[in-house]
């Protein structure tokens, strides 16, 4: 199972709630066995700069890509990516 994890801010504190919003069109494609997206809670003072956080299982690498190569995966990216500042991605193997 692959785990991908990825990190938004926005440019403005304003545009959080639309991030938010806009990637949570992404919940719409399938391949995923599990999708989430949150807000950080910022709890950790020395690491605040985060605001949306995606989380997603997918079965397999096969699966990574067919959510990635789906059509409404270009799209939200477009919407979203003039709100944000920064993207930070991980995709890691699920331990056994």
């Amino acid at each position: 199972m692959i785990r991908h994890i990825v990190f938004f801010s926005a440019r403005h504190k304003e545009d959080v709630e639309a991030v938010r919003t806009g990637l949570l069109a992404l919940r719409n494609i399938p391949h995923s066995r599990r999708f989430e997206v949150t807000l950080n809670t910022k709890v950790d003072p020395l690491s605040d700069e985060i605001d949306v956080v995606v989380y997603a299982e997918f079965e397999d690498d096969a699966a990574l890509a067919a959510y990635k190569a789906h059509p409404l995966y270009a799209e939200t990216t477009s919407q979203v990516k003039p709100l944000r500042e920064l993207r930070y991605s991980a995709d890691v193997v699920a331990a056994t």
